[in-house]
């Protein structure tokens, strides 16, 4: 592979990891600002491809679909986010392609998925769901396919796989239309927009040559996966409880937190707040659950806060030992920002702007782990081509 290719790559993926964390946060904007089910049909809205404008489109979309009236302030969000998403899904198939392109079979199967992607929609939308199906899924499984093909590893095989990702993204994006909010395809649409986010910031610290000269931080990079995975497991929650509308089931002001509406044990009920699947055909905007379920939610919330707050301190603590102090500072300067975000959505009763930032602000602290487990990986993973000498 040439330094030309390597650099491209390099700019390619880290305007793609911008462009999804810029996603992941309009994405939270729309879904906090309740306009997730704004466009009642999918991937047009209203029947077109922006939205309704004209009073004659206007009319024709509220006879159309008299259970879903058209609320200007609302279908815009969400259509513009499916617009963004479809561009972000076109970068992510350039990043594919050109790191797959020397090895024809990686290449050929890229350039199927995105055939089989793109057939899937249209067949979709002329009702044969089942077809439909079949093409999507051949079109997630064929880029893990030529990501396993190839023989680079690192950012190479990663640039590959976020295509399999993003195809099943939109997928997620269908269901949560189609499928009216069900908490658990719109928890799966958070975590795939931000791992896809996590997988084009990884490639591009790696492709910038962020790495370690030999492999001697290895027992350290182990403790920085488990931080990811801890990381990863409490974004999930959050998730869960975004999507359950369970961040206000405590109320809010002062005595929201650390209390739970006054109550250091308020009613609680685990198993009705953890079902992950519920009956298909029901609406569940706005939330089913009742208030001791909600509050069971809110509360793992809460200790998986306090589990991650407690690791990634000691985390912080232990790579400023080892000389990674800018990478201890950033992650300790996100989790307290990250904390005090989610106290004050608490405490000021969800606020849009707080409430967005809160999501905004844990993929970016999931950057700086991401950041520091590419610090402490072998430069030869990172460069094989422009840096042989280091191997």
């Amino acid at each position: 592979m040439s330094p030309r290719t390597v650099k491209a790559l390099r700019a390619l993926t880290l305007l793609a990891a911008l462009f999804a964390f810029g996603l992941v946060m309009f994405g939270a904007f729309v879904r906090l600002s309740n306009a997730g089910l704004s466009c009642p049909d999918w991937p047009t809205c209203y029947g077109k491809a922006t939205w309704p404008e004209h009073a004659h489109d206007i009319a024709a979309a509220n006879l159309a679909y008299p259970d879903r009236p058209f609320e200007t302030d609302k279908a815009w969000r969400e259509q513009v986010h499916r617009v963004l998403a479809g561009t972000l899904g076109m970068l992510v198939l350039a990043i594919a392609l050109i790191a797959s392109w020397r090895k024809a079979s990686a290449r050929y199967a890229v350039i199927a998925a995105a055939v089989f992607a793109v057939a899937g929609v249209v067949i979709y939308q002329r009702g044969d769901f089942a077809l439909s199906s079949l093409l999507s899924s051949l079109a997630i499984a064929l880029p893990i396919i030529a990501a396993v093909a190839l023989r680079r590893s690192g950012a190479w095989k990663v640039s590959v796989l976020v295509l399999a990702v993003i195809i099943f993204q939109a997928m997620l994006g269908m269901w949560t239309v189609t499928l009216l909010l069900k908490p658990v395809v719109v928890m799966g649409h958070l975590l795939g927009g931000i791992t896809t986010f996590a997988l084009l910031a990884y490639a591009a610290l790696r492709f910038a040559g962020v790495g370690a000269l030999d492999n001697q931080m290895a027992n350290l990079r182990r403790l920085v996966v488990v931080g990811i995975v801890l990381l990863f497991c409490q974004i999930a929650l959050g998730g869960w409880t975004s999507a359950n509308y369970a961040a206000l089931a405590c109320g809010y002001g002062a005595g929201a937190f650390p209390q739970c509406g006054g109550q250091w044990m308020p009613a609680t009920d685990f198993h009705q707040g953890f079902v992950l699947w519920r009956g298909v055909g029901v609406n569940y905007e706005g939330g089913v659950l009742d208030m001791a379920a909600r509050s069971a939610i809110q509360m793992t919330h809460r200790f998986g806060a306090l589990v991650v707050f407690c690791y990634l301190a000691g985390l912080s603590f232990k790579l400023a030992r080892r000389g990674l102090r800018l990478f201890a500072i950033a992650i300790a300067l996100a989790l307290v920002c990250q904390v005090l975000l989610g106290i004050s959505n608490v405490v000021f009763g969800l606020p849009l702007p707080v409430a967005t930032a809160h999501n905004g602000m844990a993929a970016l602290l999931l950057f700086t782990l991401l950041a520091t487990l590419a610090r402490t990986q072998p430069w030869r993973d990172a460069w094989p081509i422009l840096l042989p000498e280091r191997r």
